[in-house]
């Protein structure tokens, strides 16, 4: 590729087509504000803080650990890639710029299709969460197939139709469920503190008890509580429908960022001190915790505004990731390695609507036959999760190799709008490798089945092969792309 393609602000994909070039219809609607709520509403996830409280107090320490060896790495390497780089595609445009085409199309395929497993175990948690809604009794309903299932689907639709409608009004989804997501979390830490602090906290914390316990169970969750800290990137997906996106989005970036891993690390210690952790489920556990804490205060009520503010809180989670995951598959779909009809922008409301409809009836999909094929609504659960890590965490390789392979390209030194990772070819080299150590071993851990698993064979040959099928048919779909474009003469 030559060194020009390079420049920070390159034409986009597609460009040739000039003003018929989609992706120069979208419409530039998110500032700052929208960006660091999108951000919260993607990364932030109470069952995040549920699981790590289910997993004891040793989760503290990951959390800290996490937050120091991979969110961080992570934040100063978007944050170079995303203003040396502001076009839509994000991931998908860092990994071909750095690797090619081919390995541009693996790192945005494996990025897209992770959804497919990520969205119904997000969709169930959403779901369990939304039964508190009704009190106490909201507890049943969490175990109930056909409630998660109605309940889950309905917030896919609302999710999708608002997002198909544009993002001067999908933005909004996104902005209330930045909020609504971190309003319950604030009520829960004042509700876990006010109590420790009259009656003592149902866990003790120590020192001691605080550092990591390397067995089986917390080998399997450090790739969950690595998982729980991504998302930063999703919003860089979407550059060419941000005001600024060189300065707004690395701002947003670093206050979200800091905002996002103190509410984790509160949040769990909150749990654990209204809920002894063998208590806490591992999808709902937040919202069970703030009902405990509201009756112990006889306003039990507030349990309940908690759970109306978490519905919103998910649908807006839900959206955010509809809206970014699908301009990838938008941007490959006008490099012609998908299907052109990925590429096709609603008339009137100038969204990528094949791409986010496709997205939703295959999540829909899978969110059913994962409810009919396990034996629990629990093995659904954990074998989507690490389904959904495993595709993911591949594209993260690639942006932390990217940001290496780059380093001496002349943009990063021109580029008087790029937001460098500190500390020169040292630094980029010190913070990428860490971060791409860290998501290696996430990948390994992932494949290990949780102590609990009662079908470890099971579980292994359904992650394993699920991953490796949907690998296999993005590479179908990349060498039909490509012979398609051979023969036409579009090929480099």
């Amino acid at each position: 590729m030559s060194q020009e393609s390079s420049d920070a602000n390159a034409t986009p994909p597609g460009s040739s087509n000039g003003s018929s070039n989609p992706i120069k219809q979208l419409r530039k609607e998110m500032g700052f504000w929208d960006v660091l709520l999108f951000n919260i509403a993607t990364v932030l996830g109470p069952r995040w803080i549920a699981a790590a409280a289910h997993s004891g107090t040793s989760s503290i320490s990951l959390w800290v650990l996490a937050a120091v060896f991979f969110f961080v790495p992570s934040a100063l390497v978007i944050n170079e890639l995303s203003s040396r780089f502001p076009n839509e595609g994000g991931l998908y445009i860092w990994a071909k710029e750095a690797f090619g085409d081919f390995h541009g199309f693996v790192a945005g395929w494996t990025y897209w299709t992770y959804t497919v497993f990520y969205f119904p175990g997000l969709l169930l948690a959403s779901a369990a969460m939304s039964a508190y809604i009704i009190g106490e009794g909201g507890a049943t309903l969490e175990h109930n197939r056909q409630f998660l299932l109605l309940v889950s689907l309905g917030y896919l639709l609302v999710a999708v139709t608002l997002n198909i409608i544009g993002l001067n009004i999908g933005k909004w989804l996104q902005n209330a469920g930045g909020v609504s997501t971190y309003a319950p979390l604030l009520i829960l830490v004042a509700l876990g503190g006010f109590l420790s602090l009259r009656h003592g906290s149902v866990t003790h914390l120590t020192w001691s008890n605080v550092l990591p316990v390397w067995n089986w169970d917390t080998v399997n969750f450090w790739s969950q509580i690595a998982f729980a800290f991504t998302g930063l990137e999703l919003v860089s997906a979407m550059s060419q429908e941000v005001r600024d996106p060189q300065r707004t989005l690395p701002r947003a970036v670093f206050a979200s960022g800091a905002l996002i891993a103190a509410m984790y690390v509160a949040g769990t210690m909150a749990v654990m001190a209204l809920v002894p952790p063998a208590d806490v489920s591992t999808t709902s556990g937040v919202f069970h915790a703030i009902t405990v804490g509201s009756i112990a205060l006889k306003i039990g009520s507030l349990g309940i505004v908690a759970a109306l503010l978490v519905t919103v809180g998910n649908a807006g989670g839900v959206g955010s990731t509809v809206a970014g995951i699908a301009r990838v598959p938008f941007v490959v779909g006008i490099d012609r390695y998908l299907p052109a009809a990925f590429g096709k922008i609603h008339p009137r409301w100038k969204t990528p609507y094949v791409s986010i409809v496709v997205q939703a009836v295959v999540s829909g999909l899978v969110l059913f036959l994962s409810q009919i094929r396990s034996s629990t609504v629990q093995a659904a659960y954990q074998i989507l999760i690490d389904a959904g890590i495993i595709l993911y965490f591949i594209p993260f390789l690639y942006m932390f190799a990217a940001a290496i392979k780059l380093f001496g390209r002349r943009d990063r030194s021109e580029n008087k709008d790029a937001v460098l990772i500190p500390g020169g070819k040292a630094g980029v080299w010190i913070i990428s490798a860490l971060g791409f150590v860290i998501v290696l071993v996430g990948i390994i851990v992932s494949l290990v089945p949780p102590g609990d698993a009662l079908d470890k064979l099971g579980f292994e040959l359904r992650l394993v092969g699920g991953t490796a099928a949907t690998i296999a048919l993005g590479l179908t779909l990349y060498w039909r792309g490509a012979r398609a474009k051979s023969a036409e003469g579009l090929g480099s």
